[in-house]
């Protein structure tokens, strides 16, 4: 067959495939009326709907001003002070969030970004903590002020570090956004934690609701801030299609790519900002809006936002609607409805056709496979490297190939180690030396002083060991097998499924401290999130989202049970969620550090593998290995050891993405660091637990904190370097 012959066969195939431009117009012109409809439907049902007696027709009557309704006390403080400003601000807010999802989704290429990228949500967090505990701001214009302005200070650092000699480049916006967010959250738990009466004001804040809109107040003060950043997003959509073509042919174009972005940066920051002051945090709807959007439009970036507006507009509004009806006299937390609603929704799109037709496939599967010659040429390197690094042991008949600079690296590391463990047993004890103390943790010398260290001191610090072990090994298997220093068992929802059931668990027992919860719940939720997507494969999108709507379920579970807690309870499990060794001993360590015995020896067994599976599936599998069981196993045994660390000290995510980075510094790029990530893991929680508890006299700050607060500068310092483009 003539290639002539192809062209002409194909032709009327692709005239079918490819609908016209006036069809898809129509189209899109027919989905707008649908949207527009749909949300002019919430907003009616949500004048109507309300803890009163006031219904449809009260309201069509205080509207169109029909039988002196407006001049009825109760219907002009339901309807005109209440339920219009409430829907008003719902549909502000809603497309604000959705119109922020959307640019931020475009502007990173990343059809995974939400509005918390920029770090807007932290430090609008940051800023009402700070009010409520340092100026005792208590009225709801002080909330906002504070909000807003956290969160335009918080997006200003973000951008200028991002700008710092990157040009505003995605990576380094998602970056500097994602450190200085987790800085930011952990300094607000610290403030947090310290004061109770600042905990629940916050705890009710943080989950967002529209409950305390009243009149047209707190509106109309950001109302100039909403229609700046609307009409900046609207502006800035035509450059922005140019900048998905990339940076060169965008300047070919005229256009400026970095200031593009600032732009950008700058129109979410706005109306995020603006959204966050007036209701509290919602971050998962503009994640859910623009990734809807993106389905119903395919690459129209202008539709797109306009489109992720109304429906960010329309979900808030619905959810609105539902938390003054499903819980009644009570109102549900509006974050909590959007959950529910979004990740559903979330899971049908990315388990559809349509999958494809919005780029959301793995680029490792676009790529054609290199031939076989290439491959091994690739390898060549490495095992030259691999041979000259090593060190080869040998008695008699057996031979043990020794990596030489690992070696030095473990051996370093286990000497920081027992150095930690003697200041963690030594700090807090003003009256005994390091002598004394060291001598106390071998067992020997005073009896007080044995009793004292290995009793009270050395169970706390064997719980942290544990739990910093199984952390450290399941950041690096997760990080190998995702061919990303950014990747931890948060992506699958680990971390927050692990924390859900834990305090399920307590809530129903009555008890706290259940090691099994941790674990179960980690492993429920890797298999909803594995089953749903279909299973691991090459569907990385669908695991990440899937993913993402997972934890936003557990954790809207985990905010419900807080604020349905008393305050000295809730105080305690926010504590707990954040990250603590508090009360934690032999008693927990133990099973943990039985699951150790019997999950390191086999993550040592398929580190070769690892070491293979960092090349491509096709490199692999002509090697002798199957990827996708190797895959499949290193991932059980991620699940297992993170459910097990969160049994001991809570959600500590920032230990498990640090260490592998730490360890394949020291240890060098030759082998996965499997000794050296559990070694540096164990190190970082005896060491931010020893910080926290002689930072401040009298007050113990929780290891996840520290780690937090200090993990953001790390995070940056490793990940924006000179060099971080080559290597992320």
């Amino acid at each position: 067959m003539t290639l002539a012959h192809v062209d002409t066969e194909a032709k009327p195939a692709a005239d079918q495939a490819v609908p016209r431009p006036s069809h898809g117009r129509r189209r899109l012109a027919a989905i707008a009326v649908g949207l527009l409809s749909a949300v002019l439907v919430l907003a009616a049902l949500s004048l109507s709907v309300g803890a009163g007696e006031v219904g449809p027709g009260d309201v069509l009557d205080y509207l169109l001003g029909r039988h002196g309704a407006r001049d009825n006390a109760r219907l002009s403080l339901v309807v005109g002070d209440l339920r219009i400003p409430r829907t008003l601000t719902a549909l502000l807010v809603g497309a604000a969030l959705g119109t922020s999802g959307s640019l931020l989704q475009a502007v990173t290429r990343n059809p995974l970004a939400e509005t918390g990228l920029l770090g807007v949500n932290a430090g609008a967090s940051l800023g009402v903590v700070a009010g409520i505990a340092f100026l005792g701001v208590q009225s709801g214009l002080g909330h906002l002020l504070w909000a807003f302005g956290g969160a335009i200070a918080a997006s200003a650092l973000v951008l200028l570090i991002a700008g710092r000699r990157g040009g505003g480049s995605p990576m380094r916006l998602v970056l500097a956004g994602s450190a200085l967010g987790a800085t930011f959250g952990g300094l607000t738990s610290v403030i947090v934690v310290n004061s109770a009466e600042t905990y629940d004001r916050f705890r009710f804040w943080v989950l967002g609701s529209l409950a305390g809109v009243e009149g047209f107040g707190k509106l109309t003060g950001l109302l100039p801030v909403l229609a700046v950043g609307f009409v900046v997003a609207l502006l800035v959509a035509r450059p922005l299609s140019a900048l998905a073509l990339g940076d060169d042919l965008a300047k070919g174009l005229g256009h400026r790519p970095s200031t593009i972005r600032v732009i950008v940066a700058v129109a979410v920051t706005l109306l995020t900002a603006s959204a966050v002051a007036l209701v509290g945090p919602i971050s998962f709807l503009g994640l859910l809006a623009g990734f809807l959007a993106r389905t119903l439009t395919g690459p129209r970036l202008t539709a797109q936002i306009a489109f992720a507006g109304l429906i960010g507009a329309g979900v808030l509004t619905g959810a609105d609607v539902l938390a003054r009806v499903v819980s009644r006299p009570f109102e549900a937390p509006v974050s909590v409805i959007v959950a529910l609603i979004g990740a559903p929704v979330l899971i049908g799109i990315v388990r559809s056709r349509r999958l494809g037709a919005m780029g959301m496939t793995d680029p490792a599967t676009q790529e054609a496979a290199p031939p076989p010659k290439r491959r091994f040429a690739a390898l060549r390197p490495a095992r030259r490297a691999e041979r000259e690094d090593s060190l080869v042991l040998r008695g008699g008949a057996l031979s043990v190939l020794l990596p030489r600079r690992a070696a030095l690296a473990a051996l370093a590391l286990a000497a920081l180690l027992v150095a930690a463990v003697v200041l963690s047993a030594y700090a807090g004890q003003s009256e005994m030396g390091l002598a004394r103390t060291f001598n106390a943790v071998l067992g020997s010398g005073d009896r007080f002083d044995v009793l004292l260290v290995q009793k009270f001191r050395l169970g706390r610090i064997v719980a942290g060991l544990t739990a910093g072990a199984a952390l450290g090994l399941a950041g690096c298997l997760t990080q190998t097998l995702a061919r990303n220093r950014l990747a931890t068992p948060e992506l699958l929802g680990v971390n927050d499924g692990a924390t859900a059931a834990v305090l399920i668990s307590t809530t129903l027992t009555g008890t706290f401290g259940a090691w099994w919860a941790g674990p179960l719940g980690a492993l429920v939720a890797v298999l909803v999130v594995t089953t749903v997507s279909g299973g691991l494969g090459q569907r990385g999108y669908r695991v990440l989202v899937v993913g993402l709507a997972m934890s936003a379920l557990a954790s809207a579970v985990t905010q419900v049970v807080l604020t349905r807690r008393s305050l000295n309870s809730a105080s305690s499990l926010y504590v707990w969620t954040s990250g603590s060794l508090n009360g934690r001993g032999y008693s927990v360590a133990t099973p943990v550090l039985i699951g150790l015995a019997m999950l390191v020896p086999l993550a040592l067994v398929v580190a070769r593998q690892l070491n293979v599976l960092r090349f491509d599936d096709s490199t692999a599998s002509s090697l002798g290995v199957a990827p996708a069981r190797v895959r499949l196993f290193c991932l059980l045994l991620a699940v297992a050891l993170a459910g097990l660390a969160v049994g001991i000290c809570g959600p500590v995510g920032f230990v498990a993405l640090a260490s592998p980075v730490i360890a394949g510094r020291l240890a060098g790029p030759v082998r996965v660091p499997v000794v050296g990530s559990m070694l540096v893991g164990a190190v970082l929680i005896v060491l931010a637990d020893t910080v926290g508890r002689i930072v401040f006299d009298g007050v113990e700050i929780p290891v996840g904190i520290v780690t937090t607060v200090l993990g953001g500068p790390f995070l940056l310092w490793v990940l924006l370097g000179r060099s971080a483009a080559a290597r992320v």
